[in-house]
């Protein structure tokens, strides 16, 4: 069986994962999207003015990871939707702050942590927000109310910067919808926007029970993957999801060579 090939991983840092362990590049990965380094008024980077989180990444490991030579840093956020976009400006300026930090990482962009979707009618105004903040520049988008892609492209085209990238998220993990349409939200998007402005998540996850979420099976991953051929695919997300047994099932070939040569 071919292996999968992954671009990226997303790593929503929290306590729990402080420290990222994992095999990720047999999949191809290189790159390293973290969602953010100040959530909740909490820093996971010193000298930021505000609390350190309980667990401090080791970033100067991190940069010397093959899955993280090329990192996209999230900037501030909060976890609950609704407070992140009340507070957007706010973020925006502590965003602004926490870029200029510095930190061992290889950054090649970065990411503003304040989701976005078609629901949210306030959201034309990050336009100029968004401008603010250090390019090249990323945020997520995705479609909580199934207006599709050609209406979701037409929308963002209207309002966000032409300098702003995308990330879409594939809605996959909570079933929202299945791969293949995910992929025409893709297309519909990159014809829109362009291509090069336009990644997508592919959600590494699966409901289970009560708001509850369990790793998704290699099965369900590589259809995801598969459908995505052609364009840049991020696994939300690698610390919490995807794990080495996961990669080996997804990557045997890789995985085998690996083996081989210790």
């Amino acid at each position: 069986m071919p292996d999968v090939h992954v671009d990226g991983i997303v790593w929503q840092t929290d306590n729990s994962t402080a420290r990222p362990v994992g095999n990720w590049q047999l999949l191809g990965v290189h790159d390293l999207l973290i969602q953010w380094i100040v959530v909740d008024d909490t820093s996971f980077v010193v000298n930021a003015g505000m609390s350190v989180a309980a667990h401090l990444p080791d970033l100067e490991r991190i940069s010397r990871e093959p899955w993280a030579r090329n990192v996209i840093l999230g900037l501030a956020g909060y976890q609950d939707e609704k407070r992140a976009r009340a507070n957007v400006a706010r973020l925006a300026d502590l965003s602004a702050a926490v870029a200029r930090l510095p930190t061992p990482l290889h950054v090649t962009g970065y990411y503003f942590p304040v989701e976005i979707d078609p629901t949210w009618q306030d959201a034309p105004r990050l336009a100029g927000i968004l401008q603010r903040l250090p390019h090249p520049l990323w945020v997520t988008v995705y479609d909580r109310s199934n207006i599709g892609g050609e209406a979701l492209a037409d929308w963002l085209a209207s309002w966000l910067p032409a300098d702003v990238g995308v990330f879409f998220q594939d809605g996959c993990g909570v079933y929202a919808r299945e791969p293949y349409v995910a992929r025409n939200y893709l297309d519909a998007l990159s014809s829109r926007l362009g291509k090069r402005r336009v990644r997508v998540i592919a959600e590494a996850f699966r409901p289970s029970g009560q708001n509850t979420f369990r790793p998704a099976t290699a099965d369900e991953l590589r259809v995801q993957l598969q459908a995505y051929g052609g364009y840049s695919a991020w696994l939300f997300d690698g610390p919490h999801y995807v794990s080495d047994t996961l990669v080996r099932e997804l990557a045997p070939n890789a995985s085998a060579r690996q083996e081989s040569s210790h």
